[in-house]
C-alpha cells in the first residue's frame, strides 16, 4: 500500500474491538496489537508523529500494510493478540521471555491412580496440578503427599479382574509401610479414592478440608480404643500441620485469585505472578520482558496476564493489579486494585517477589559489567535530585573542629559515584576566627572553586554542602561571588533525618532511606567526615607534642625540630637514654629535659 491507500484502508476500518496486524514491504508480519475501537486505535499510529517515541516512528515507517480481525469483546481480542504473538513472535512485540517445560503432578487416568510427576500435559483423562515454577517445591509437595497416604508406584494394571486372578504380588513397598497392597486385594479400592480425594484438595490448596478428615479419623480411632491408629493418624496431622506453616498463608476468606505486579526500567520489565487457592499461595512465576517500543507498565502487563493464566491452567474470575487495567471486564473476569486489607498485602507480597528478580538479574549482569552500574547509578542519582546532566564528578564539602581549636575543611572527590583519593583536598583555615561554621564554609568553598577556575581543572555537577539551610547559604555566597552558581547543582545534607536542601526552597527533599542515590550522597558525607578528622585529630597532636616541648627552658624552636625529626614523637624523646639524646642538644639542654619531667 502506499501512503494513500493506507490513510483510506485506515478511514475504513471499525470502530469495534479487534486485532490488528502490520506488515512490512516484504509483507513480513512486524507488530501485532489489540484495540478496544480498531479505528481509533490504529490511527493514534499515524495522526500525530510528534506524540510517538523514537522507536514507535521507526516501527509506522515499515508499515506497508494492514490487516484485523473482528471480536465480540475486549478481552476476546486480549486474549487473540497473546495467541498470536506467542505464535507469530513479531519483530516489535515484547517476548515473554520463558520458554522453559515446567512440571506439573498428574494423577493418573486409571483404577488405583498412581501420583506421579511429568513435564508432559497429555488429555488422557489424568487429572493435573500445576506447573510449578520450582521443581524443588514441586517434590516437597509429592514428598509430604507420600509420607501422609500411602500410595502404590508399580506399573501394574489392577483391574478387579487381575487382581481376583492374583497376578500380582506384593512388593517391599509394602513391606515397609509405602503401600497398603491393593495389588492383593489387600486394600480396596474404595478406600484408595478416598486418599485420592484427599490428595487432590491439598493439591488445590484446601488443605483444611483434609485436616478435618483426618481429625475425624483420630476420633473415631480413639473411641474404638484403636491408640495405635489413633497416634499414626496424629503424626500425619502434624505433618501436614507442618506443610502449611510453611505455605505462604493469606486469608481463608481469599478462596480463588490470581495476583499480579510489575517492576520496570528502561529496557526490561519483571512481572510476578500469584496463584492462591483458599488463602494460601499455591504457585508462583516471575517473568522477564524486554521493551520493543518504550511500552507502559499497563502494556507490559496486559501482555503478560493471559500468558501466564494459560501457562498455569488459571480460571480465576479475580485477578488483582497494582492499577487499573483498560479492558472490559464481563462475568469470566473482574481486575481488583486493592487499597488496603489482605488483597492489598499479597498485591505487597507479589510487588515484593518482581522486585526482588529485578534486583537479582541487575546485580548479575552489572557483576559481569560495571559499567553499566555505572551509568544506572548515576542516572538514578540524576533523576532522584533532579539534576540536568549526569553527575560523574561530585565533591563533598565538611567543617572540623574542636571547639574552635585547629579547624580544618576537608573536601572529598568522587568520580562515577566511587571515591578518587588523589583528588582529596584538605583547607586550613585562615581568615576565621572562633567557631564559626557559616564564614568557614564561605572560606573553603571560595577558595577551593577559585583555584579550579584557576586551573582550568573542571566543575563537579554536584556539590554536597554537609549541613543544612545554613552552611548551604554561606557555600552559595562563594559561588555567586565566582559567578558559577549556575554551572554546577549545590545541595545540602542535614544529618538528624538525612534531608536534602535546595538553595531558595524551604521545604527539604526526603529519599526513600534504601535508596541508592542516598547512599551515594552519605557515602560521600561520611567520607569527608572520616577525611577531615584524621587530619584535624593529626594537626592537633602536632601542635600539642610541639608545645609541651616548647615549654622547656633553654630549648628552642630548632632544637624541637631536630629531636622531633630524630625520636619521631615526644614519648621517645622522653624515653631516650641520656647518651642518646646528647647527640642531639648539650648538656645543660638535657639537664633542663629532664628537671622539666621530673617536675610534670
Amino acid at each position: 500500500m502506499n501512503e494513500l491507500e493506507l490513510k483510506q484502508y485506515i478511514a475504513a476500518l471499525p470502530k469495534k474491538p479487534g486485532v490488528y496486524r502490520y506488515y512490512d514491504k516484504n509483507d513480513v508480519l512486524i507488530y501485532i496489537g489489540k484495540a478496544k475501537n480498531l479505528k481509533n486505535r490504529v490511527s493514534s499510529y499515524f495522526n500525530n508523529d510528534k506524540q510517538l517515541n523514537a522507536k514507535t516512528r521507526l516501527l509506522v515507517r515499515k508499515i506497508n500494510r494492514i490487516d484485523f480481525i473482528l471480536v465480540d469483546t475486549e478481552i476476546d481480542a486480549w486474549l487473540l493478540e497473546n495467541n498470536l504473538i506467542k505464535k507469530h513472535k513479531p519483530r516489535y512485540n515484547v517476548q515473554l521471555r520463558d520458554d522453559k517445560t515446567y512440571p506439573w503432578i498428574v494423577i493418573k487416568n486409571e483404577p488405583f491412580p498412581r501420583v506421579q510427576w511429568t513435564r508432559k500435559y497429555v488429555k488422557d483423562g489424568s487429572t493435573y496440578f500445576g506447573p510449578y515454577a520450582s521443581v524443588g517445591l514441586m517434590h516437597v509437595v509429592l514428598d509430604v503427599i507420600r509420607e501422609i497416604f500411602p500410595l502404590r508406584t508399580c506399573n501394574y494394571s489392577l483391574t478387579q479382574d487381575n487382581i481376583e486372578k492374583g497376578k500380582f504380588k506384593i512388593c517391599l513397598e509394602y513391606q515397609i509401610g509405602n503401600c497398603l497392597g491393593p495389588c492383593e486385594g489387600l486394600q480396596s479400592e474404595e478406600e484408595y479414592l478416598k486418599n485420592i480425594e484427599d490428595i487432590k484438595n491439598i493439591l488445590s490448596g484446601r488443605i483444611s478440608v483434609v485436616a478435618k478428615n483426618l481429625k475425624d479419623q483420630i476420633k473415631e480411632a480413639a473411641e474404638r480404643l484403636d491408640f495405635e491408629a489413633a497416634h499414626l493418624l496424629k503424626q500425619k496431622l502434624d505433618l501436614l500441620g507442618s506443610y502449611q506453616s510453611k505455605s505462604t498463608v493469606v486469608s481463608s476468606s481469599i478462596s480463588n485469585v490470581d495476583v499480579f505486579s510489575i517492576a520496570s526500567d528502561e529496557k526490561y520489565a519483571f512481572v510476578n505472578f500469584l496463584k492462591v487457592v483458599n488463602g494460601v499461595v499455591i504457585q508462583t512465576q516471575t517473568i522477564e520482558l524486554r521493551k520493543r517500543l518504550d511500552e507502559s507498565d499497563e502494556k507490559l502487563l496486559e501482555l503478560a496476564i493471559p500468558s501466564l493464566r494459560e501457562q498455569f491452567n488459571s480460571t480465576s474470575r479475580e485477578v488483582i493489579v497494582p492499577f487499573e487495567m483498560d479492558i472490559e471486564e464481563d462475568d469470566s473476569l473482574r481486575f481488583v486494585v486493592p487499597k488496603q486489607g489482605d488483597k492489598r498485602k499479597l498485591l505487597e507480597l507479589s510487588f515484593k517477589n518482581a522486585m526482588f528478580f529485578k534486583k537479582e538479574k541487575i546485580n548479575q549482569y552489572e557483576k559481569l559489567h560495571p559499567e553499566v552500574r555505572v551509568e544506572r547509578l548515576l542516572g538514578l542519582i540524576k533523576k532522584d535530585l533532579r539534576l540536568n546532566t549526569l553527575p560523574k564528578h561530585i565533591e563533598c564539602i565538611d567543617n572540623s573542629n574542636i571547639q574552635g581549636n585547629y579547624p580544618v575543611s576537608s573536601v572529598v572527590v568522587f568520580r562515577d559515584a566511587k571515591p578518587s583519593k588523589k583528588e582529596y583536598r584538605l583547607f586550613n583555615i585562615k581568615t576565621v576566627e572562633g567557631p564559626d561554621d557559616y564564614a568557614t564554609m564561605q572560606e573553603v568553598v571560595y577558595r577551593r572553586y577559585k583555584r579550579l577556575l584557576e586551573e582550568d581543572s573542571g566543575l563537579p555537577q554536584l556539590l554536597v554542602i554537609d549541613g543544612g539551610k545554613g552552611q548551604l547559604s554561606a557555600a552559595l555566597k562563594s559561588l555567586k561571588l565566582l559567578g558559577i552558581e549556575k554551572k554546577l547543582t549545590v545541595i545540602g545534607i542535614a544529618e538528624r533525618l538525612e534531608e536534602i536542601y535546595y538553595p531558595g526552597d524551604s521545604l527539604p527533599l526526603y529519599l526513600d532511606k534504601r535508596s541508592e542515590s542516598l547512599k551515594v550522597i552519605q557515602n560521600l558525607r561520611d567520607e569527608a567526615h572520616r577525611f577531615g578528622l584524621n587530619h584535624h585529630r593529626n594537626q592537633r597532636s602536632k601542635k600539642t607534642f610541639v608545645s609541651e616541648l616548647d615549654q622547656i627552658p633553654g630549648i628552642g624552636k630548632a632544637t624541637v625540630q631536630k629531636l622531633l625529626s630524630r625520636f619521631k614523637s615526644v614519648k621517645r624523646v622522653k624515653e631516650a637514654s641520656d647518651e642518646e639524646l646528647l647527640g642531639t642538644i648539650t648538656r645543660k639542654q638535657l639537664a633542663n629535659l629532664r628537671e622539666y619531667y621530673r617536675e610534670n
